[in-house]
């Protein structure tokens, strides 16, 4: 399989995945580098014929953020706000935070912190770690979003959820839904081999331009769906709103399932290209998410959006 070209590095995050850190880390945690860290709006099908990508950004096709100044805006909260808002303001990516700092003074979105501090007040474990749960805009920036595969809750068992749709850490091997995924794969792209040990780490796509973005943002250790409707799936809503605003040339949808299939609704198809397919769970798997061919018809778009240098290498 072909190198992938070399370009400008992400800082990204690697938890330790014998690890959790305790919910008070939401308020102070500071991320530490480490050394690595269906219907169809496309308008061809054709199937590039290897895996083999160039990832480089098309930062000239988003719009950027204006004149934000994070230490002026820091400033202006409240000593509350301070507080509840200290994991956005050290792990959000600058290009996220300028984005979305409107969005993390409103009151739903505080009272979700507030909701935070009750459940470490109430000795819950709460996954991914602090560190992490943001790790998708550290990898992903807003400048080099051109794919956004849309996913639910996080993994709720430890050494699982790092902050990426989808991906757990190693040792952990993938879960059903994941094994889904690169078999879908395979059957697209024959010299697709999965990650080695048994893996299932999505970091790699993540530093290519794909956005792994789930509703839900936080849950309770071994208690699934535990944080839904407290205020993260508004949150998440902003950030699709804001990739589908801010590139302006386009970006790729990946929608699997219902949930996510209604999350894409008002995407400006003109614009942005939207995949929409069953769910790689177990469940609905053989209900045609094999057949979907959405890795093929992804690159497809990008390489006539944006040249054949720009498609995603889905290698692992």
């Amino acid at each position: 399989m072909s190198a992938i070209t070399k370009r400008k590095a992400v800082s990204s995050l690697v938890p330790d995945a014998k690890k959790t850190r305790p919910l008070t880390s939401f308020f102070s945690a500071t991320p530490t580098a480490s050394k690595s860290t269906s219907s169809v709006s496309a308008n061809r099908s054709t199937t590039p014929s290897t895996l083999t990508a160039v990832s480089q950004q098309h930062s000239s096709s988003v719009t950027k953020p204006t004149n934000f100044d994070k230490d002026k805006w820091v400033a202006s909260l409240t000593p509350e706000q301070k507080t509840l808002l200290q994991l956005e303001i050290n792990t959000l990516h600058p290009s996220w935070l300028a984005a979305l700092s409107s969005e993390l003074t409103k009151p739903y979105f505080l009272s979700l912190k507030r909701f935070l501090v009750a459940e470490d007040a109430a000795n819950q474990k709460v996954l991914p770690p602090a560190r992490d749960v943001y790790a998708w805009s550290r990898l992903t920036p807003l400048d080099s979003v051109k794919v956004v595969i849309l996913g639910q809750d996080p993994y709720h068992n430890f050494n699982q959820a790092h902050g990426l749709a989808f991906s757990v850490l190693a040792p952990t091997p993938p879960p059903p839904s994941l094994r889904n995924i690169f078999k879908c794969l395979a059957l697209e792209y024959p010299d697709f081999k999965p990650p080695t040990e048994n893996r299932g780490d999505l970091t790699k796509w993540a530093e290519r331009g794909v956005m792994l973005l789930n509703t839900c943002l936080t849950v309770r250790a071994h208690s699934a769906n535990s944080h839904a409707g407290k205020g993260w799936e508004q949150f998440t809503e902003k950030v699709i709103a804001i990739v589908a605003e801010k590139c302006k040339n386009g970006v790729v949808f990946l929608a699997w399932g219902s949930p996510a299939a209604k999350r894409v609704e008002r995407i400006d198809r003109k614009v942005h290209c939207v995949l929409k397919s069953v769910h790689p769970s177990p469940l609905s798997a053989s209900r045609g998410f094999f057949e979907c061919q959405h890795f093929t018809k992804t690159n497809a778009w990008l390489s006539e959006r944006y040249g054949k240098d720009e498609i995603i290498d889905w290698s692992l």
